[in-house]
């Protein structure tokens, strides 16, 4: 399954000026900033978040939003998966988004 792309443009519309890379990563297209990726339009649906881990029982007491399970091996700190009828209106997705950019932003640079 390929990725939804009017989602993935979407993204790019909210992330305005920052400076982003995108890649194909995990069936998905990753938004990558300073090398780390910050959130991905997911080939299995929804949205790929990467957050700051002490925010995980924060995040996931909202709608649509639960710890990402890569390939069966257990949730994954760090990670969490919004699901796409969550995602349908800007606002909330930007909401995921700028959080998403946040973190990676508070990471080292990847070279």
């Amino acid at each position: 399954m390929s990725y939804d792309e009017d989602l993935a443009e979407r993204i790019r519309g909210l992330l305005g000026d920052v400076e982003v890379t995108e890649k194909k990563m995990f069936g998905g297209l990753a938004f990558l900033v300073g090398g780390n990726l910050s959130v991905a339009a997911r080939g299995q649906g929804g949205l790929l978040v990467r957050h700051d881990p002490n925010d995980a029982d924060r995040f996931i007491a909202e709608p649509g939003a639960d710890q990402f399970d890569m390939g069966g091996r257990g949730p994954m700190k760090g990670w969490l998966h919004v699901e796409e009828s969550v995602l349908g209106d800007d606002k909330t997705l930007g909401k995921w988004v700028k959080r998403g950019v946040a973190y990676a932003k508070s990471l080292p640079p990847k070279k």
